[in-house]
């Protein structure tokens, strides 16, 4: 077990890192195979989501595309949300967390399928919509489990004109916040498995670091379709977990 969720770290940090998410969004439906029921699943990737999203961001405020300035707003935004999620997971059945899991990938598919991967139009700057957009997010992505990057990266493309690269980076900027303010509430309703979320965030450090060195080598088109891809298996995975019960 200890070997799968190894590998499972690195792979989940490679894919935090190029697509600017959490982790937790691919972690939990891995986790829900390998035995984990859904409300551990969530708290270990919280951990893990912490590990990768300040490694993360470090990595692309280095590299210029992370703009802290304005961005911050979603993320203060979202660590207010965050802190609600405790309530929401020890509120809300197994069955009905899956179903708002599934119902989060189906909107970020169609919003995101919809958005141009480099907008012509200005970027919208205003904090206090960045605020009320991440505590939104904050409540509902942290409470199954996934930072919110999944959720925010469409609204800034498809809403706010942003380009990829820079959604990305900020979406997963504001995974940091989400996470931290997550896991300090999940963790009071025992819900978090410190030793194998630890465990796995140490192992998504290596990969983050791959996967922005590759996220800011891709084309943005092929960086869009790219998560899009990702976000059908996503889709494909939860389903499949959902039917079969």
């Amino acid at each position: 077990m200890e070997i799968a969720l190894l590998i499972a770290g690195v792979a989940v940090g490679a894919i935090s890192g190029f697509f600017g998410v959490g982790g937790g969004t691919i972690l939990v439906p891995v986790l829900l195979y390998l035995g984990y029921d859904i409300k551990d699943a969530i708290g270990i990737s919280v951990v893990q989501m912490v590990f990768s999203s300040i490694f993360g961001s470090f990595l692309n405020f280095r590299r210029g595309t992370l703009k802290i300035s304005s961005t911050i707003f979603f993320g203060f935004g979202g660590f207010l949300g965050g802190l609600l999620s405790g309530y929401v997971v020890h509120t809300l059945s197994s069955h009905t967390l899956t179903l708002i899991l599934l119902g989060v990938v189906l909107f970020a598919i169609y919003r995101f399928f919809h958005a141009p991967a480099e907008s012509h139009k200005p970027a919208i700057e205003n904090r206090l919509l960045f605020l009320l957009i991440g505590i939104f997010i904050g409540i509902f992505a942290t409470s199954v489990g996934i930072g919110g990057a999944l959720l925010l990266t469409p609204i800034m493309v498809g809403f706010l004109h942003y380009h990829v690269k820079e959604a990305v980076s900020a979406a997963l900027f504001f995974v940091t916040f989400s996470s931290v303010a997550g896991l300090i509430s999940l963790s009071r309703f025992g819900y978090v498995d410190w030793a194998d979320g630890i465990m796995i965030g140490v192992a998504s450090l290596i990969g983050v670091f791959i996967g922005i060195h590759f996220a800011h080598k891709t084309d943005p088109k092929r960086h869009k379709n790219l998560i899009l891809i990702l976000n059908f298996v996503i889709l494909a995975l939860i389903a499949n977990k959902l039917f079969r019960g």
